[in-house]
């Protein structure tokens, strides 16, 4: 049978997948052949669940798969039997482009001892701390200053977004932070940029199944090397940097903590390595990065898509904050509306939709079905986040969705932008805090709207991430 599914994928066109699908545990053959391309493959999942259930196996140029579905199941799986599925696959592309080290793909005690590190880590260096919140506050500052100079004019407020975004990350990892006017590092993010839209090409994706003869072959993939090898040449100096200039009685940063526990480590059986803190630095920086930037433009681009949410958003904020100081993390708990929009805009948005793979260590149980050792799972959160049985109105624009009959913020189990269970994302709390503060910042100096003769759209493209396709906006001083 493997056989059989390598050669249709080879015959495949290069600009499509090919999956056979089964209902999970069925002993018989194929029940179908479907060719999508790949930005289409979480909506081909919800034809799956119609016909199959919502836990299927699907075999995707001849590896097979689980994929899991909706609320219930998805909660079963990462929490109730999360330590049955707490693995990473081996992915070939990220394997040859990052190695297996890290907080992201690496398994094991590894895995345990850096993940455990990083959140000791940022928390010693602000994180959940006011002294980020003011950190936050200030570079919420630089970025209104930079969408002034626009006069209310068109621009694409990806580059600018993305910056602000990522100086955070790096006040944290690098201990400083980039003016946005830096040409070298304005170059590090259009390539990072780059980096997470190839992601999305049949090209990485053939380089998956057929690595040995996709390094010898043209395409995306070698460009995503070249400009992984930029970023990673950036990540260097700044690691050898910090080596020259390391007080350990003063530690500034991530990567300062790192070399000290590096050194104590020595001659020990650990993960701390030189190449242990390339990965997990380039792991903080794209995490760090990437998510917040996206789903920020998600945001923005609803409340231009919906100006009636923004004028309420507005008069929350300036009901409460009002114009003369900044927004602070404080200020959340007495604005539910503008929370619970913000909760909306992360469902809605549904950044990774098909979640991060995971794969079973043993063999294991989801509802009535026995999986193997070893067996790679997609747990998508797309199915939690639009799940019919969860949400009033699971396919529509509705901060209701987060507030209870008096208008209060009420929280929702099945809100789980950030995944479940002990791989959920490790940097939830600062993206809370950062999605909070540069929202109701730039909608307290801003009045967003598509630019004349341009309609919105909320078509999305899939890379690295689901993003906004590129567009323009107005941002006018209020």
């Amino acid at each position: 049978m493997l056989k059989i599914h390598f050669i249709i994928a080879l015959s495949c066109s290069i600009a499509q997948y090919s999956i056979i699908c089964s209902h999970y545990g069925c002993r018989s053959s194929i029940y179908s052949l479907s060719t999508v391309e790949p930005q289409h493959l979480p909506a081909v999942f919800v034809q799956f669940v119609e016909k199959y259930g919502n836990i299927f196996t699907i075999r995707i140029f001849g590896g097979r798969t689980v994929v899991i579905n909706s609320y219930k199941f998805v909660k079963e799986a990462l929490v109730q039997q999360g330590d049955d599925l707490i693995d990473r696959p081996t992915v070939p592309l990220f394997e040859d482009l990052f190695g297996n080290e890290g907080l992201v793909i690496s398994n094991g005690y590894p895995w345990k001892q850096q993940r455990r590190f990083a959140l000791h880590t940022l928390r010693n260096f602000g994180l959940g701390k006011k002294t980020l919140d003011l950190y936050i506050q200030q570079e919420c500052q630089y970025l209104s200053e930079a969408f002034t100079e626009h006069q209310g004019k068109p621009f694409n407020v990806q580059l600018l977004i993305n910056n602000a975004v990522s100086n955070i990350i790096c006040c944290l990892v690098f201990g400083n932070r980039f003016e946005y006017t830096d040409q070298q590092y304005q170059s590090i993010l259009h390539n990072f940029n780059e980096v997470m839209r190839l992601q999305g090409s049949m090209s990485t994706q053939m380089y998956n199944i057929i690595p040995w003869l996709m390094k010898w072959l043209p395409g995306p993939h070698k460009t995503m090397f070249t400009l992984t090898q930029v970023i990673k040449d950036f990540i260097d100096i700044r690691i050898k940097d910090h080596k020259e200039t390391l007080n350990p009685a003063s530690p500034r940063d991530y990567i300062d903590a790192f070399l000290i526990e590096m050194a104590k480590n020595e001659g020990k059986d650990s993960s701390f390595s030189l190449s242990t803190l390339h990965a997990c630095t380039m792991d903080l920086f794209f995490a760090g990065t990437e998510t917040t930037t996206t789903t920020l433009r998600w945001g923005l681009l609803y409340m231009i898509y919906y100006p009636d949410i923004q004028e309420r958003v507005q008069a929350e904020i300036d009901a409460v904050v009002g114009s003369s100081r900044q927004p602070s993390v404080s200020d959340r708990e007495n604005m539910p509306y503008t929370d619970a929009v913000i909760h909306e805009i992360q469902r809605m948005a549904n950044i990774i939709p098909l979640n991060v793979l995971r794969m079973t260590n043993k063999e294991t149980t989801v509802d009535k079905y026995t999986i193997p050792k070893g067996t790679m799972i997609v747990a998508t959160l797309d199915s939690v986040l639009h799940d019919e049985s969860v949400w009033e109105t699971p396919h529509s624009f509705n901060p209701q969705h987060f507030l209870d009959k008096d208008g209060k913020f009420r929280k929702r189990d099945a809100f789980l932008p950030f995944s479940a269970g002990k791989r959920v994302c490790l940097g939830e709390q600062l993206a809370r805090m950062e999605l909070f503060l540069f929202f109701t910042s730039l909608l307290q100096r801003f009045s967003l709207s598509p630019p004349a003769g341009e309609q919105p759209s909320l078509e999305f493209q899939l890379g690295g991430t689901r993003c906004p396709k590129p567009h323009r906006l107005c941002a006018v001083p209020r």
